[in-house]
Order: structure tokens, then C-alpha cells, then sequence
């Protein structure tokens, strides 16, 4: 097989290639540590370090989808967390107000830099370049440069507590029955506009894969403590915007303005309006992250979120996401999160120095967006 065919063949099929990304990480690190790794209790541990990156990955895929970009998710998410924080220590305010009062603050910030993006026209490098340091600040005013702490234990559960076992079988088997579903949608689709449909076979080996994967995700989890409910709320995300992506118009207009915005707009999609509530969907996944990270900390620190919007990009970018628009997955991107999370994971358990884990992940993000100049030049 020539290197042409071989490109064509990472293009068309990079969920295996990070798939086969992670086994080798995973195995280079369960030899290096005594397969310590890959315990029960690291696996949970590592899921649950992974699940503020994507969150905030499962909006920011949406963004770079619609070729834009959002340098502000970190700041703002450092400063719904120090708003919740605040809230419940300061206030005394109950977590289910609490929640809803952050969400809604989340939008909010969302559909303001959607704003000055979509209908002000200012970039959206320079919108999220400001909010990163507006933000910041506000966060610092916030909690006077102080960790607010300790919050209640009922937001601490957000980001520690875990489910029953019985859920957790319950919930891959129902991941499981909507992977299945989506994948028979698109078969239906293909055939009712005559599109071309992908052999039988290679959607069942797909599902088998996918199968699998649940079952040791569940067994592993559920012999530990059980799932965690940050994991929780990442699968639910995964569900939704999975769903949305492909299987609504506005999942397709996304794309679609990602890939040719003028002929977008010329075909009579408002243009500004989805990009508006990309961003306002980016301000509520802001906001979840800071609700799970202050629950996580059981504080709210005025440094949380620094660099969060490099990691969440990172994550895009590794999972295939491409940096000129109009191509890019949601499960992708968290996949791209995980191999983020396992190499911050597997060298800390090695006691790599802290550059060196730096230098290992940002050559790993040259690498991955090598990899989609490549694919895209083979085409």
C-alpha cells in the first residue's frame, strides 16, 4: 500500500487511528507502571481529570466546526466556577438554584461573544482574546483574589459522587441501543437521497467495536466505585451532541457554514444566528465545566480554567477536527481529550518532569494537525 493510499485511508477512517493512538499509550504506560495504569481506580481517576477538557471540548468542536475559534473558555469557565463558589459558600444559595443561575450566566456570556462575532464582525480570535483577560479579571473582583472554600457537600457530588453499578449496565446498554439507532438513520438517509451507503458488514464491525468498548468501559468502572457523575454528564453530552450534529438542520448548517459561509448565507441560511447560539451552546458548556470543576476542588480558586481553552482546542485539533472548518466529530474531539488526559495521566505516574510533559503535548498537537493537512492535500 503507497503512502497516497494509506493517507486516504487515516482520512476516511480517523476514529481508528486514535483509537489505535490510545492502546499504544495506554500499553506503553500499563508496562511502564506494572499495568497500575490500567486499574479500575486510574481508569476512574483518569475519566474523571479528563471531563472538564471535554466538556468544554464538546463545545468548542462546534465552534472550530463553523470555522471559528474561542480563546476566552478558559477564563470564563475559571469564572462561572468562582460565581458558583461564591453563590453557595457567600449565600448559602441551594445547588439546584445555584445550577440554573450559573447555566443561565453561561449563555449569557456565550451569546454575548456570539454577538460581537456574528453581527459586530469582530473576530472571533479577538473576541475570545479579550474575554480571556476581561473574564480573568472579573474572576479575580469576584473572589478577591482568594479560594472561596469549602462548598456544600450537595455541589461537591457534581464532581465526586458516583452512581450505582445497576445504572451504569443500564446506561451502556442504552448508548449502546443509540449508537445503533444513529448508525441505521444514516443508512436510511443515504439510501432515501441515493447516497452512497457503506458495506453491511463495516457498519456491524462498527458496532461490534462499539459494543465492546461499553462493556469493558461499565465493567471496569463498575468494579471501582461505579461511574462518576462528571463521567455521566460527559456520555449524556456525547448523546446529545452527537445527535445533533447528525441528525438535525441545525447540526448540518453548522457544517455548512464551516465549509463555504457565503454560499451558506446565499442559500437562505441565517449565517449569524448559527453562529450566535454556537457560541451560546460554547457559554453553557463554560458553565458546566465550572460547576464540575469547583465541585471537583470544593473550591473556587481565582487561577481555575488557566490554559483550559488550549487543552479544549488541543483536543479538537488531535481529534480530527479540522482547523479550516466544515469537518470535525464530537466524539472525535472527546477521544482527542482522552489522549490529553492519558499523557498527563501516564507521565505523571512516571514523574516526567513538568517541561517535558509539555514539549510530549504540544508536539502531539503539531503532529495531529500535520496529520489533516496531509489527508486533506491526498483528497
Amino acid at each position: 500500500m503507497n503512502s497516497v493510499n494509506i493517507k486516504k485511508l487515516f482520512a476516511q477512517n480517523k476514529v481508528i487511528a486514535l483509537v489505535f493512538a490510545i492502546v499504544l499509550i495506554w500499553g506503553f504506560f500499563s508496562v511502564e507502571t506494572g499495568f497500575e495504569f490500567i486499574s479500575a481506580r486510574n481508569i476512574s481517576n483518569l475519566l474523571r481529570q479528563m471531563s472538564v477538557t471535554g466538556i468544554l471540548a464538546t463545545g468548542m468542536v462546534l465552534v472550530i466546526i463553523a470555522g471559528e475559534i474561542d480563546l476566552s473558555v478558559g477564563s470564563l469557565l475559571g469564572l462561572l466556577g468562582g460565581i458558583a463558589a461564591v453563590l453557595d459558600v457567600n449565600h448559602g444559595v441551594s445547588m439546584p438554584v445555584n445550577v440554573l443561575a450559573v447555566l443561565a450566566l453561561g449563555l449569557v456570556f456565550g451569546l454575548f461573544n456570539g454577538y460581537l462575532t456574528a453581527y459586530l464582525r469582530i473576530p472571533s480570535f479577538i473576541v475570545g482574546l479579550g474575554g480571556m483577560l476581561a473574564y480573568r479579571g472579573v474572576l479575580l473582583g469576584v473572589t478577591g483574589g482568594q479560594t472561596i472554600a469549602p462548598v456544600s457537600s450537595d455541589l461537591v457530588y457534581l464532581g465526586q459522587g458516583y452512581l450505582p453499578g445497576a445504572f451504569g449496565s443500564t446506561l451502556g446498554f442504552a448508548l449502546f441501543a443509540l449508537a445503533a439507532l444513529l448508525t441505521w438513520r444514516q443508512r436510511i438517509n443515504c439510501l432515501r437521497h441515493q447516497l452512497p451507503v457503506a458495506p453491511v458488514w463495516r457498519d456491524a464491525a462498527r458496532l461490534g467495536v462499539t459494543g465492546a468498548i461499553l462493556f469493558a468501559f461499565v465493567h471496569t468502572l463498575d468494579s471501582y466505585d461505579g461511574i462518576s457523575m462528571p463521567v455521566l454528564l460527559l456520555l449524556a453530552l456525547l448523546g446529545v451532541f452527537s445527535y445533533v450534529t447528525s441528525q438535525t438542520v441545525f447540526g448540518r448548517r453548522i457544517y455548512a457554514v464551516g465549509s463555504n459561509m457565503e454560499a451558506t448565507r446565499l442559500s437562505g441560511v441565517n449565517v449569524k444566528a448559527v453562529k450566535l447560539w454556537i457560541f451560546g451552546i460554547m457559554g453553557l458548556m463554560c458553565a458546566l465545566a465550572g460547576l464540575v470543576n469547583t465541585a471537583r476542588l470544593a473550591a473556587g480558586a481565582p487561577s481555575a480554567g488557566t490554559s483550559g481553552e488550549l487543552d479544549a482546542i488541543a483536543a479538537c485539533f488531535i481529534g480530527g477536527t479540522s482547523m479550516r472548518g466544515g469537518s470535525g466529530t464530537v466524539y472525535g474531539a472527546l477521544i482527542g481529550a482522552l489522549v490529553m488526559a492519558s499523557l498527563d495521566n501516564g507521565m505523571s505516574m512516571l514523574d516526567v518532569d513538568t517541561y517535558w510533559q509539555m514539549i510530549v503535548k504540544g508536539s502531539i498537537l503539531v503532529l495531529a494537525v500535520l496529520v489533516d493537512v496531509s489527508t486533506r492535500s491526498s483528497r
